[in-house]
């Protein structure tokens, strides 16, 4: 592993920063200038580079600056005192890895150190670019599948229809069918059906003629014939409304349709992807969905399983998405720490890929450091992989009754309703050093209540009978 280089005109900060990765057996190199520091760049370069901001001759962010261009992944330390926070926000702009305010404890700096060397050697063996990146990733079985389904399907003009739940990713399927299809020299055109007013569906669909309806002035031609030869895609078909159902269906029994209006058939040349998040299946017994149409659509299917089904693809898309959305908002990509991303590894994310895109793009945004931790994360997306106060003892008392169930033991509910009475008392006493009256209190019974409780659980021992009281008037 290479050095990590400290660049600071102040000798004694040098001196701490040698004797602290020494002491840790971290290699080092100091340097008492920007400029000593862009010299050896042209010779060789660090794992880290821990750099101050004001120094005679080149700044440390122009340092940052001279470093980024030629090595985008090396970490940067940017050291700053508290006067300089203006400048440490040009050091994240600019790319910094983590800033170190001044002054600092030794071992926190030892350990930013350390996490900018993990995230530097893990980088090193990362080098893949999102440029190369495809636009479905996955290695969870179930995405597999997926791929390998694709790939069969790359000659066939089959019917597909694609089912999963809304965010999974079922038009990028579609356009990856087209892709790696023999029509992927002409359009891919989609259309979501359930966001077309049910009146303009019909006319974008299959065109209209000039005159067929107020305000058609002219002939235009619909999804169909603009997808002729290429693929359509047909997303949420489920909301399709019934009449267009039907003129859908004789669309894929004899490749035919008419324009609104029209009145010479026109033949279609498409292969129709659809896609839904309903079940077809139910809706045709409902007799909401035309069955014909269903086993029409149903020549191939293919599921896309949700992101719950597929937690260990998260960290790969968590990281896929960053750099995405770096690229678009003109920002350095931002890393994700192992607690932070153990983190969203645990969430259910009901809105899938989907969810997570959005997520990591407002991350890039939002998060104030290059590195997102816990904290960073929108308080919605935090503590999800912990169970709410009060769930685990209720969780266990639910595994308690069926064990006892099991069992065939009966007055299991006097069993139990004891054992938590003896419990609650006994907790609350030795919480009140055995006064029964605060006791009583915190658990919202009379004295006598409690008093009576305490004899008949046994308790005598665990409170001390309290004298000289005014008589209780609880009924």
């Amino acid at each position: 592993m290479k050095p990590v280089w400290v660049v600071d005109d102040d000798r004694s900060i040098r001196w701490v920063f040698e004797k602290a990765l020494g002491r840790e057996g971290i290699s080092f190199k100091t340097f008492v200038s920007a400029q000593d520091a862009l010299n050896e760049l042209e010779l060789a370069s660090p794992q880290v580079l821990v750099s101050d901001i004001r120094m005679p001759g080149p700044s440390g962010l122009e340092l940052l600056q001279a470093v980024k261009q030629r090595y985008p992944a090396l970490p940067v330390i940017i050291m700053t005192a508290h006067s300089d926070l203006d400048s440490a926000v040009a050091a994240f702009q600019g790319g910094a890895f983590e800033y170190l305010p001044k002054p600092f404890d030794v071992d926190q700096a030892v350990e930013l150190i350390r996490r900018a060397l993990d995230e530097s050697v893990r980088e090193d063996g990362a080098a893949d670019t999102i440029t190369s990146a495809p636009d479905m990733l996955g290695q969870a079985p179930a995405m597999q599948e997926v791929f390998r389904a694709i790939g069969r399907l790359a000659q066939s003009s089959a019917t597909v229809l694609i089912t999963g739940e809304s965010g999974t990713g079922k038009e990028l399927v579609a356009r990856a069918l087209h892709r790696h299809s023999s029509r992927v020299g002409n359009p891919f055109v989609a259309i979501n059906t359930a966001a077309m007013p049910k009146d303009l569906l019909e006319s974008e669909l299959f065109g209209h003629e000039r005159g067929a309806f107020t305000g058609a002035q002219a002939m235009r031609r619909g999804r169909f014939e603009q997808a002729e030869g290429g693929t359509l895609f047909l997303d949420e078909i489920g909301d399709m409304p019934p009449e267009l159902q039907t003129r859908l269906l004789r669309v894929l029994s004899d490749g035919t349709f008419y324009r609104v209006g029209g009145h010479q058939p026109i033949r279609a040349s498409v292969r129709v992807i659809a896609a839904t998040h309903q079940d077809l299946e139910a809706r045709a017994r409902e007799g909401l969905f035309r069955e014909d149409l269903f086993h029409r659509l149903n020549v191939i299917r293919l599921r896309l399983p949700s992101l719950r089904e597929r937690r260990g693809d998260i960290p790969l898309l968590a990281r896929h998405f960053l750099v995405k959305s770096a690229l678009e908002t003109g920002m350095e990509p931002k890393r994700i720490s192992e607690a932070a991303m153990n983190e969203l590894a645990a969430q259910d994310f009901p809105g899938n890929v989907r969810q997570l895109e959005n997520l990591c793009h407002w991350l890039t945004v939002m998060a104030p450091t290059q590195v997102i931790e816990i904290a960073d994360l929108p308080p919605d997306q935090r503590g999800q992989n912990t169970p709410p106060v009060g769930a685990d003892w209720v969780d266990a008392l639910g595994r308690e009754v069926e064990r006892l169930l099991a069992s065939g033991d009966s007055g299991i509910m006097d069993q139990l309703v004891r054992d938590f009475e003896k419990t609650l008392i006994s907790k609350a006493l030795a919480r009140t050093s055995g006064r029964r009256i605060e006791a009583a209190n915190m658990l919202g019974m009379g004295r006598n209540t409690i008093t009576r409780k305490i004899a008949e659980l046994g308790l005598e021992d665990k409170g001390e009978p309290e004298k000289d009281l005014p008589p209780s008037h609880e009924k």
